[in-house]
């Protein structure tokens, strides 16, 4: 689980230098629909990036832990990296993916929550 804190590390450090970018390079260039849709995929990619140090920090080993660990990661990829795709410009179509992206995030949190049920009844 070190490799997905690792990448909950970087998905962080990358939330902060893309919510950066947003505030500074971007406020000018993107109209404010545009703003608003990098700040929603900054502020979920942080939160995701945190979930998953939580689960691979602080949970002991479980198959539920790992998926829930790999649908944070997924979930962070294709969820916010459409919505930064589409606020510069990409074609509507990539909208398809969000979603995909969605769901992938409340499969992590479903994950996590059968990985704390299942800690508790081992205990």
């Amino acid at each position: 689980m070190r490799e997905f804190a690792a990448i909950g590390a970087l998905f962080g450090a990358l939330g902060v230098v893309l919510g950066a970018f947003g505030a500074h390079a971007l406020r000018g260039v993107l109209d404010e629909a545009a703003l608003r849709t990098w700040h929603t995929a900054v502020e979920y990619q942080l939160w995701h990036a945190l979930a998953l140090l939580a689960v691979s920090l602080a949970l002991p080993p479980s198959r539920w832990r790992r998926v829930s660990a790999f649908a944070f990661a997924i979930g962070i990829v294709l969820f916010s990296g459409s919505l930064y795709a589409l606020a510069l410009g990409a074609p509507r179509l990539v909208g398809v993916i969000t979603p995909f992206g969605g769901v992938a995030l409340i499969a992590g949190w479903s994950a996590l929550a059968v990985a704390c049920f299942a800690l508790r009844r081992d205990q």
